[in-house]
């Protein structure tokens, strides 16, 4: 009886230059799935990464709008906004933290009642626009809070934007 030799469909021969190999796909095959799974998850993210941020720059790119409420030193609400901006490059204290009372109200005494020019830039992970805001006079809110020393730069978000980092 002659001998049949039957390649394994989990086998592939390479030959070229006289060199044989075989690749035995059976073992590489979980590694190549994973992979693949890996470079899809990834390409996944990516595009609603990038869907997220396209939507928030068509949307809300721009807003101009009168201030409704101050949280706190460095966030507030604009009438017809669902959202809450925070100010980009600014970092006051909470509410309820030392010195955050005093943000607070200089935040308050600088925007109440005024209308505003915010340049959306992004969106934080508590789902509010941050913004670069302007006042009527065009002077940005984030300096002029700065400047008062109840607030700081926000260094790592701005990267010295305000000069002070």
């Amino acid at each position: 009886m002659g001998s049949c030799h039957r390649v394994h469909p989990f086998k592939l021969l390479i030959s070229g230059a006289g060199v044989a190999a075989d690749i035995h796909l059976r073992h590489s095959a979980p590694m190549i799935y994973r992979i693949a799974l890996s470079v899809f998850v990834a390409l996944a993210g990516l595009v609603v990464s990038s869907q997220m941020s396209v939507a928030v720059a068509e949307q809300a790119s721009v807003l101009e709008a009168r201030v409704s409420k101050v949280q706190d030193g460095d966030t507030f609400t604009l009438k017809g906004q669902s959202r809450r901006i925070r100010v980009w490059g600014l970092d006051a204290p909470e509410w309820d933290h030392p010195g955050g009372s005093d943000a607070t109200a200089t935040l308050r005494h600088l925007i109440s009642g005024k209308t505003l020019t915010c340049q959306v830039l992004d969106m934080d992970r508590y789902g509010r626009y941050v913004a670069q805001c302007f006042l009527p006079d065009g002077r940005d809110i984030a300096a002029e809070m700065i400047r008062s020393g109840v607030a700081t730069e926000y260094c790592r978000y701005s990267g010295g934007f305000y000069g002070t980092c």
